[in-house]
């Protein structure tokens, strides 16, 4: 039996808004708990718009159908559309998903700058985006974040310094297939970091002649084995036209006798264990455009 770390990144107002209470519901009904990962700022997903010269983006955006999931009105916000403030105007919502028991932890300040910008950007920037997150997150919560998820898996150095200065014990910022700590300039930092270790429904869609229908059935075939996983969901996707799916997939998970829950849940179950220490680096995803950090 593995656990399996339910993980949902929050990156749009929409998806704080509509795509949270949906995902509140299904987990209340399958009697779960997840890590949910807020982006606390304004919403620029209009910004986005700017990758459509990033080899791959147009194949993914024909895929998953971006309008479909995400709407025209985020599409414009930031663009012809003022920026809304996620955390103002859904703050709420937010403390009603840590109030049902779920674990809540820190995505962005600002998803779009962070996820385009990062990689490249030095570590003044890299903290002023955290410290804007992680102080908005104190007003709305009352309390630090639990754990931290990297929008778009896009991190560097600076930020996994950060991470410890927090003093938070696990974080979850790239994809991999099994926990490590970060090292930075040879020295091992102290959080661990938990990678996504099974490809999102945005990745399988489209792909390999998997359609929607068939989602689920992919997944699982991919967790027959008895090892530990970190599954990403989307609040925009799997709170939205992928409910169904999920829904299916959390009961397959069942059948296949996984214990589902938190990043906390699983990182808590791993004392004891041995974790390996690796550097930071980049590579491809198979069925995503660009660079995603690699563990």
């Amino acid at each position: 039996m593995a656990h399996i770390a339910l993980k949902v990144d929050v990156d749009t107002l929409r998806g704080t808004l509509e795509g949270v209470p949906r995902l509140l519901d299904i987990l209340d009904r399958h009697g779960l708990a997840a890590t949910f990962l807020f982006s606390v700022g304004p919403d620029h997903t209009g910004w986005a718009l700017k990758r459509v010269l990033r080899p791959g983006f147009l194949r993914k955006v024909s895929r998953t159908s971006v309008l479909k999931h995400y709407g025209l009105r985020t599409l414009l916000y930031g663009v012809l559309l003022p920026a809304p403030d996620i955390g103002r105007r859904a703050g709420p919502l937010m403390r009603a998903c840590a109030a049902a028991g779920h674990e809540c932890g820190l995505h962005a300040w600002d998803h779009v700058p962070w996820q385009d910008q990062v990689r490249h950007r030095d570590a003044a920037w890299t903290l002023q985006q955290m410290e804007l997150g992680y102080a908005r997150f104190g007003d709305i919560f009352g309390c630090p974040p639990a754990t931290h998820g990297a929008a778009g898996w896009q991190i560097n150095e600076a930020a996994w310094q950060q991470i410890d200065e927090w003093g938070l014990a696990y974080a979850s910022d790239g994809r991999g297939r099994s926990p490590f700590h970060p090292l930075v300039s040879g020295r091992p930092l102290r959080h661990v970091q938990m990678p996504t270790s099974l490809p999102t429904l945005d990745e399988l869609i489209g792909l390999d002649g998997v359609d929607e229908q068939q989602m689920d059935r992919a997944l699982l075939s991919l967790t027959e084995s008895s090892q530990d996983q970190v599954f990403t969901l989307h609040a925009e996707l799997e709170g939205g036209a992928f409910a169904p799916v999920l829904d299916r997939l959390l009961s397959g998970w069942k059948a296949q006798g996984h214990q589902l829950g938190t990043m906390g849940d699983q990182f808590r179950a791993m004392s004891g264990r041995r974790v390996r220490a690796q550097p930071l680096r980049w590579g491809p995803v198979h069925g995503r455009s660009g660079e995603v950090v690699l563990g």
